[in-house]
């Protein structure tokens, strides 16, 4: 059973398209999904630089167009699908409850809100790898912050007021390392609260098919069977905290044997890696891993 998954918004780096365009496909796939959200995806995607593409507003369509583009060039026929954060728009789109222009499109419009909302105050996010959960958990909430993600046993991710993450990184719980992220807000928490109407008033124009295939959900890890829900669920976690960990449960539970991620690969490669002993994943980092999934059967 294949799964396939999609990186959230941390994933990008100068130049994630170069590799890619050589696959046919790639090349026409970004660019409309540039033409469908206002922006060069092909030039972000290849000769911006780190500080071009930080802006969330950038980098949420640029993931996700990436995603798919390399999904429809490798020909990947998934049994299961699931995304990251914003990647979640990827695999809603892989799952067939939206197309691929749309789901770039809402998620430009995702990209926008989140960044005003995050104008509004000095907002950021830290993962806080290690320690003890309960600890971690009372560390973060004693200093007014949220815990965003929850991505394996042992990793979350605090996101609150820079200051209270500086003091979290300054005296962090017992055996565990604070690490700042590369967002622009703390995503995911009720600091995005503003940001929720604006999406869900672009959604609430779209008509949704029903999933093709296992669609997961970041709220709980829940397959979702209704196109409708799986899309009122993206609004939704724009304010809600990303449970990757029960997603990962789900994966298990459902009995996959083969994982993907897709471009830009690597962080949700790792997390599979610890969560999911005896699956063979396989991260997309560039075309040569396309042979490497192939011989993982």
């Amino acid at each position: 059973m294949l799964a396939v998954v999609a990186p959230g918004q941390g994933s990008q780096a100068p130049g994630l398209l170069n590799a890619w365009l050589e696959l046919p496909g790639v090349r026409e796939s970004v660019g409309a999904a540039g033409d469908a959200v206002g922006l060069d995806l092909l030039r972000l995607g290849t000769t911006a630089g780190e500080d071009e593409l930080t802006p969330t507003e950038i980098t949420q369509p640029l993931v996700v167009a990436t995603a798919l583009a390399v999904a429809r060039a490798a020909g990947l026929h998934p049994d299961v699908v699931a995304g990251h954060s914003v990647g979640e728009w990827a695999a809603t789109a892989l799952a067939g409850v939206i197309d691929d222009a749309t789901a770039v499109r809402l998620v430009g419009t995702r990209g926008r809100a989140m960044a005003v909302a995050a104008a509004l105050t000095p907002t950021g996010m830290s993962a806080v790898v290690g320690g003890d959960a309960d600890e971690v958990a009372a560390a973060v909430a004693s200093l007014g912050l949220a815990i965003a993600n929850v991505n394996a046993s042992g990793q979350v991710v605090a996101a609150g007021p820079v200051e209270a993450l500086a003091a979290l990184a300054a005296a962090p719980p017992a055996k565990a390392r604070v690490l700042p992220l590369r967002v622009a807000g703390a995503f995911h928490t009720h600091h995005m609260e503003t940001a929720v109407a604006d999406v869900a008033a672009a959604v609430n124009a779209v008509t949704a098919a029903d999933p093709q295939i296992a669609l997961l959900s970041n709220a709980d890890g829940a397959v979702v069977t209704s196109g409708a829900e799986a899309l009122r669920r993206l609004v939704r976690q724009v304010a809600a905290p990303v449970r990757w960990d029960r997603c990962s449960d789900t994966l298990a539970r459902l009995g996959v044997t083969h994982l993907v991620e897709l471009a830009p690969a690597g962080t949700l490669a790792g997390l599979a890696k610890r969560a999911l002993p005896g699956v063979q994943v396989v991260a997309l980092k560039t075309p040569a891993d396309l042979d490497v999934l192939a011989s993982a059967g």
